[in-house]
């Protein structure tokens, strides 16, 4: 659980937290993947959200799941791009939140993946958290607390970093 001067200061430092969804370069799940070979290229993102008709989120897509896909044992087959759709090489398995609000567990899953998806009650895409916007909170965090809260040093403080 975060300390609530931390959690206070973090979530109402300057700047967007959410990065909303129409901002937010994606594809539709039946693009082709030369399409989204060029989105992601383009963008220089390294992985984007996959959309169906209505913004409820079905996947993640790399760059690397396009290219691995365009490789034969023996040359390079961008032709294969044409025939394959985005919803064929997507990744399915992955993590979002609901709540932006709980900053616990948005910096825990910011901990593996450079982004979280957010997503509303019925998976309707609302938009992403990346770890970059959290940097700059924690950034903010680091040098205003001071300016925010008097801290005093507990003296069995050093007794419990070690214990941790």
């Amino acid at each position: 659980m975060i300390d609530q001067p931390i959690q206070t200061m973090l979530m109402q430092a300057h700047g967007q937290w959410i990065i909303p969804a129409n901002i937010v370069a994606n594809v539709m799940v039946n693009n082709d993947c030369e399409h989204a070979f060029l989105v992601l290229t383009k963008i220089g993102y390294s992985k984007i959200p996959v959309l169906d008709k209505n913004q409820p989120l079905c996947g993640l897509l790399s760059l690397s799941m396009i290219t691995e896909k365009m490789l034969d044992t023996d040359h390079i087959a961008p032709e294969n791009l044409r025939r394959m759709k985005v919803k064929d090489v997507m990744q399915t398995d992955f993590r979002v939140v609901e709540d932006p609000d709980d900053l616990d567990e948005v910096m825990h899953l910011l901990v593996d993946d450079s982004f979280v998806p957010v997503v509303s009650d019925d998976r309707t895409f609302t938009g992403i958290i990346t770890r970059r916007e959290l940097l700059k909170r924690v950034n903010y965090l680091a040098h205003n607390f001071d300016d925010c809260f008097e801290t005093v040093k507990r003296p069995d403080a050093a007794t419990k970093q070690k214990e941790r």
